[in-house]
């Protein structure tokens, strides 16, 4: 009678539980409590693959990739820098207009600025200074400089002196290279960048001497000054030209050798003599 209740109860137990939608718990093995649910990430349950792992369904799950930050561009040229490069830099600033004086050779202030300009035009970073994108940009634009725009002012490296200026006193021009020599027994004392006339007023070629100098001349013909003049064709003469100093090789003399570096010219008028020798030669 007892057994047929006990039979009786279960049935009734597991009627319940279908009406109310309920899941029966077995019993635990060991002491007949119910287990509690499973939580996501414990031991002996179902949890999310680690990357590069199989998922459920066999893909494979691809690990997180890391992209490196693009490497900054090589620097070439900044501030402080001297040389050849650089001048060729600043006469391609000139040419896209970054840059009004003429090339230096050197990396001052006024180059930075120009570079930070063009850079921030072309949405490139406003660094001032020279590195590859940036020198690869203005090559693009701007064309091989020509000689004399790179010594726009003068600097220029001097030619292989003449050979008649080889003995004696000499003041060895060279027209080729624009630069005069002041040369004693074939020893080049100083050097200095020259300017001539233009192809209407040409200065004169040939071997000639000092026959006079005039600290503070000025000229009768053209009313302008001729400081430190030494005179050795006519009225040709190598003097200071404050034009030449201002506008470089933009402009030409009358026939006369223009000297731009006062200093120099000073120096140079001090130790020449009347009658040393002059040479001007291609």
């Amino acid at each position: 009678m007892r057994m047929r209740r006990s039979i009786t109860a279960l049935a009734g137990t597991a009627a319940l539980a279908t009406v109310c939608g309920c899941t029966v718990q077995a019993p635990d093995a060991e002491d007949g409590r119910a287990r509690p649910p499973a939580r996501p990430g414990v031991a002996g349950t179902a949890s999310a693959p680690a990357p590069g792992t199989t998922a459920p369904d066999d893909k494979p799950r691809a690990a997180p990739t890391t992209v490196a930050p693009s490497p900054a561009p090589a620097v070439l040229w900044s501030r402080g820098d001297t040389g050849r490069d650089v001048r060729e830099l600043q006469a391609r600033l000139r040419q896209v207009a970054w840059l009004f004086e003429g090339p230096t050779g050197t990396y001052g202030p006024a180059t930075e600025q120009a570079v930070r300009g063009f850079q921030g035009k072309r949405g490139l970073p406003q660094t001032g200074k020279t590195d590859s994108v940036t020198w690869r940009r203005l090559l693009g634009m701007t064309r091989e400089p020509a000689q004399w725009e790179l010594y726009v002012m003068g600097g220029q490296p001097a030619a292989a002196p003449d050979a008649r200026c080889r003995t004696g006193r000499v003041l060895c021009i060279d027209k080729t290279s624009r630069t005069l020599r002041w040369m004693i027994d074939g020893r080049t004392l100083s050097t200095v960048s020259v300017r001539f006339g233009s192809q209407y007023t040409p200065t004169r070629e040939g071997v000639f001497h000092v026959y006079w100098k005039s600290r503070d001349h000025v000229s009768t013909l053209y009313h302008t000054p001729m400081p430190y003049a030494m005179f050795f064709s006519g009225g040709q003469a190598v003097h200071y030209s404050a034009d030449f100093a201002a506008r470089g090789y933009a402009g030409a003399s009358h026939g006369c050798v223009n000297v731009r570096d006062e200093a120099a010219i000073s120096a140079l008028f001090a130790q020449v003599r009347t009658g040393d020798k002059v040479v001007v030669s291609w």
